[in-house]
């Protein structure tokens, strides 16, 4: 089953990086929302797909790969990026931190009924079948071992992995992000 594909319905893959007005990266979008965004003039195509456009009645799209917004969005500086489901998912690449497998869920490693909260640390991916046979215990507890400890990730580092990036891309996207996601190695598949 292609990776796009999630219990029978098509998820919603991210893959235009969003620019600022002031050419800083914000986030990423899916292709739907990047060219409804260009369509409602609400942003320019900075960069797409070579030799790829989208096609409707009356109108002809490049196939948006980076979108600039039209109009300034303040942003507060974060030295960390906010905690989220999606977020945990991307961070572990939608593998589960039990067994490898593809990741649907999180899991709290310290469960939610005994204090532990929604936190970078504290949660990881993970499979249905392993979040329910772990169910209201920590992994100690259950006889479970992580193949991978949960971190923090930068602001930096979730958007290059929201993107999906390879080194290839990295250069071929790299007048469009900071210096240090530019300059860092993409992350492993493990």
């Amino acid at each position: 089953m292609p990776p796009w594909h999630a219990r029978g319905r098509v998820a919603e893959v991210r893959s235009t990086l969003v620019l600022n007005a002031s050419y800083e990266p914000l986030t990423t979008v899916s292709l739907q929302r990047a060219v409804v965004l260009v369509l409602q003039d609400k942003a320019v195509v900075e960069q797409a797909h070579p030799l790829r456009t989208m096609r409707g009645t009356g109108v002809t799209v490049p196939v948006p790969r980076v979108i600039r917004l039209q109009r300034y969005v303040r942003v507060p500086f974060r030295q960390q990026a906010p905690w989220s489901r999606r977020g945990v998912l991307v961070r572990d690449q939608h593998l589960c931190a039990y067994c490898g497998r593809r990741a649907t869920t999180v899991d709290h490693l310290q469960p939610r009924s005994r204090g532990g909260g929604d936190t970078w640390l504290n949660t990881v991916a993970a499979c249905a079948e392993d979040n329910q046979r772990k169910a209201d215990r920590t992994p100690e507890q259950a006889g479970m071992t992580l193949l991978r400890s949960p971190f923090v990730p930068t602001p930096q580092a979730t958007l290059m992995m929201a993107l999906g990036l390879r080194v290839s891309d990295l250069r071929e996207l790299a007048d469009w992000l900071p210096s240090q996601v530019a300059a860092a190695p993409a992350p492993s598949a493990a």
